[in-house]
């Protein structure tokens, strides 16, 4: 069943109220929900996948090797983190006990499908004016099913968040508040760049950093 979020409440009360979200059964076994984190003012989105390891015991995303990653590749493209919006599409941390370590596992569609209210009401307070993809979960979630990063990364595409959406239809304020459009870009997520072969990982953390600079450029 699809969380529930409560409206008009700011990122603040939906933090709170996700904390609490039992929508599927990825909050039992998770350490905590690790929701979004960045400012409200942000004009960029990121949207990953799901938590890691060290998100999940930290409750904070993108703070594992992942998110030094792109921290690293953010500076080189000359956008600053504290400037933007972090998040997952799922926000519970899925895996597979082996010994003392959990091994990462993708969420299911069902988990995607439950979880997706969440980041919905995180776009209707965000307005954002890019939205960036980071990896094939995030792009199929928020763009279309059969979207292959391969072929289409890179491209900014005019783009309206859901929850945007659903305001201007019910609301004639609503296009006074919102950014004149919004814009979707999808990319290689820095936990891939981690797993590529050492000696292709600088051209795939280059092509990271390039896709960024056209973010960059959106935002100038």
């Amino acid at each position: 069943m699809p969380a529930s979020p409560p409206s008009g409440v700011g990122l603040e009360g939906l933090r709170g109220a996700a904390a609490g979200c039992r929508a599927c059964e990825l909050w039992e076994p998770a350490t905590q929900t690790v929701f979004g984190e960045g400012p409200e003012t942000a004009r960029i989105v990121f949207v990953g996948e799901q938590p890691g390891d060290q998100e999940d015991r930290k409750g904070e995303p993108f703070v594992g090797p992942a998110g030094r990653l792109l921290d690293r590749a953010l500076a080189d493209a000359g956008i600053e983190r504290r400037d933007a919006y972090v998040t997952n599409a799922v926000k519970h941390f899925r895996f597979t006990p082996t010994g003392k370590r959990r091994i990462h596992q993708s969420p299911g569609a069902e988990h995607i499908r439950a979880c997706r209210p969440w980041l919905e009401a995180e776009f209707e307070v965000l307005k954002p004016e890019v939205v960036v993809c980071l990896g094939a979960t995030a792009a199929k979630a928020l763009i279309s099913p059969s979207f292959r990063i391969t072929k289409e990364r890179g491209k900014l595409m005019p783009w309206t968040p859901p929850g945007v959406a659903a305001a201007e239809a019910g609301d004639d304020e609503a296009d006074e508040e919102a950014p004149a459009q919004t814009w979707m870009l999808a990319t290689a997520h820095p936990s891939a760049i981690l797993r590529t072969p050492e000696e292709a990982r600088a051209a795939a953390f280059d092509a990271l950093v390039a896709d960024l600079r056209v973010v960059a450029g959106a935002l100038a």
